[in-house]
C-alpha cells in the first residue's frame, strides 16, 4: 500500500512554491523604506525559509530537500514562459509591452544568480536546522531557526549578488548590499519566530510526527530514505 500524502505537508509545499515565485517577480521593483533601499522582493522571500524551516523540523532533511527542488523547478519553469511571452510579437494595438518586458523579460544572468543562490540558501538552511537538532536532541528551536537562517541567507548573498552585478556595482557597494540583506531576512525571522514556533507546534501535533534524521544521506540528490 502507497503512502498517503500528507494534506499539511502538500499545502506547505505550494505556500513555499508561490512565495518564491511572487518573491522573484517583486524582485523587479527597489523600494526605501526610513532611508534604506531594499527590493521588495525581501517582503516575502523570508517567508520560504520560515517554511522551510517547518519542513526540516517536521517532516527532516529529505522532505526538505524535495520541496526545494520542487521550488527550484516551479522558479526555472516561470522564468522559461516569461522569456519566451517576451520574445512573442505584442499585438499592435497593446501599450503594455515595455512594462510587461520589464517585469518578465529577466537578463539570464540575474535569473542564474537567483536560481543558483536559491538552491545553495535553501540547502543550507535545512541541513543546518537538521544537523543542530541532532546535535541539542531537539532542543532549543529557536536558535537553530535564527543560525540556519544567518547561514543560509549568508550562501544566498554571496552567490547571487557577485553573479548578478559584478562589474555593474562596485566591490564596497555589493558588500553593504548583501550585509543589509543578510540582517534584514534575518531580523525578519526573528520578528515572526513566535508564528514560526507555534505553527511548528501545530503541524507536529496534527501530523503526530517529530522527525530526526538520523543515519542518513545528504545528498541532496536523493529523495528517499
Amino acid at each position: 500500500m502507497k503512502d498517503k500524502v500528507s494534506i499539511t505537508f502538500m499545502l506547505l509545499g505550494i505556500l513555499f512554491n508561490v512565495c518564491l515565485i511572487s518573491a522573484n517577480l517583486l524582485e523587479t521593483k527597489v523600494i526605501e523604506i526610513a532611508g534604506i533601499t531594499m527590493t521588495a522582493g525581501l517582503m516575502v522571500f523570508p517567508i520560504s525559509y520560515i517554511i522551510n524551516d517547518c519542513i526540516a523540523e517536521v517532516y527532516g532533511f529529505k522532505k526538505a530537500s524535495l520541496i526545494i527542488w520542487t521550488g527550484f523547478l516551479m522558479n526555472f519553469f516561470v522564468v522559461s514562459l516569461g522569456q519566451i511571452a517576451t520574445t512573442i510579437p505584442a499585438a499592435h494595438f497593446w501599450e503594455g509591452e515595455e512594462h510587461f518586458n520589464f517585469i518578465f523579460g529577466l537578463a539570464p544572468r540575474i535569473t542564474i544568480a537567483s536560481l543558483s543562490a536559491f538552491l545553495l540558501g535553501s540547502f543550507l538552511n535545512a541541513y543546518v536546522m537538521s544537523k543542530m537538532k541532532l546535535i541539542s536532541k531537539g532542543k532549543n528551536f529557536s536558535l537553530r531557526a535564527i543560525v540556519s537562517t544567518i547561514i543560509g541567507e549568508t550562501g544566498d548573498s554571496i552567490i547571487f549578488f557577485p553573479i548578478a552585478f559584478a562589474g555593474i556595482i562596485p566591490w564596497k557597494e555589493l558588500m553593504g548590499m548583501m550585509i543589509i540583506q543578510i540582517f534584514l531576512k534575518t531580523f525578519y525571522e526573528i520578528l515572526v519566530l513566535p508564528i514560526t514556533i507555534k505553527v511548528v507546534k501545530i503541524v507536529k501535533k496534527n501530523e503526530g510526527i517529530d522527525t530526526f534524521d538520523t543515519n542518513i544521506s545528504y545528498n541532496i540528490l536523493k529523495f528517499k530514505s
